[in-house]
């Protein structure tokens, strides 16, 4: 799974830089046209592009993996999910699905207290080990750190 992860990883990022570079270059075709645009409205929406582009990279990394995170703990608290959950969302030798239980325990919290200390720590040291790694080698630890 380790080695998946990772070499998915080194595929998204040889993609993702592909497409960094183009789209350098459409932006530089293209700069002309956002003079004549109208500009969109809604101070909500701005408010919220002002904060998003206020967080660093591995910032904005680790809130799509809180916010699986927290929708993984709700879903624990719905009484009709819980036989799904624990089939499909806990690590078990002894479960038919070996599979996807390895990826998907990586965003399962069972306990409030530790899915807030875990989210915690990952916040605090993800702007530093995204711009040291890459986001996408970064993904490729999370989900390996969760097999552990």
């Amino acid at each position: 799974f380790t080695g998946s992860a990772f070499g998915s990883a080194a595929i998204w990022q040889y993609e993702s830089l592909k497409s960094r570079v183009q789209t350098y270059f459409e932006e530089a075709r293209a700069d002309w046209m956002d003079k004549m645009r109208p500009q969109k409205r809604g101070d909500f929406r701005k408010q919220v592009n002002s904060w998003w582009n206020s967080l660093t990279e591995g910032q904005r990394t680790v809130t799509g993996i809180i916010a699986a995170n927290v929708f993984v703990f709700c879903l624990w608290r719905l009484p009709g999910m819980r036989r799904i959950m624990f089939t499909y969302f806990t690590s078990n030798p002894s479960s038919r699905a070996l599979c996807s239980p390895m990826l998907l325990s990586t965003f399962s919290h069972f306990s409030l207290f530790h899915m807030a200390a875990n989210m915690y720590v990952l916040w605090s040291f993800s702007s530093s080990i995204v711009s040291l790694l890459g986001c996408e080698q970064f993904i490729a630890v999370y989900l390996s750190a969760g097999n552990v």
